[in-house]
């Protein structure tokens, strides 16, 4: 019991409203300012995070990825018609069972995705050069946690 109570005063210790407005914050200001030069065609979060998603675990269902997302089957049926008319995800049939239907990127969607993630590393590569460079060691050091509290994050619930 001593360990829990000891990692519950350390995680008193962050300010988790500050952490979660500025991750929301740098999301939304790489995602703005990185968008234009890459000649991708503006998504939008809700198709973005369900494409993220199936990028992630591909053959996924679509009631997982509403699942995932917590969101409605309805709502992500609607939205995922849009990435399959825009060539980003194929839905393949089971021949065993006509029922199911595994989502998959396609090439179009890991090429978009490369451009993206490109273009959101220059654009906090700029922002960081204004950083003193002991921020950005602090950063460079968080990285690793903030990537493991990301897949906690992204489990399904």
């Amino acid at each position: 019991m001593e360990s829990i109570g000891a990692c519950e005063g350390l995680a008193k210790a962050v300010d988790h409203r500050a952490l979660a407005v500025a991750v929301i914050d740098i999301s939304s200001d790489v995602r703005r300012k990185s968008h234009n030069d890459t000649g991708v065609r503006p998504l939008s979060n809700g198709v973005l995070e369900i494409l993220r998603v199936i990028e992630g675990h591909p053959g996924i269902t679509v009631a997982e990825v509403a699942s995932r997302l917590g969101r409605q089957f309805s709502n992500v049926s609607v939205q995922l018609r849009e990435l399959v008319a825009a060539g980003l995800v194929t839905r393949i049939r089971d021949a065993a069972d006509k029922r199911y239907v595994a989502l998959h990127p396609t090439a179009e969607s890991q090429r978009i995705k490369a451009l993206l993630e490109g273009a959101w590393a220059e654009a906090l590569e700029s922002a960081s050069y204004r950083l003193l460079p002991e921020e950005r060691e602090q950063i460079a050091a968080s990285l690793p946690a903030l990537q493991r509290l990301a897949s906690l994050l992204s489990e399904p619930e």
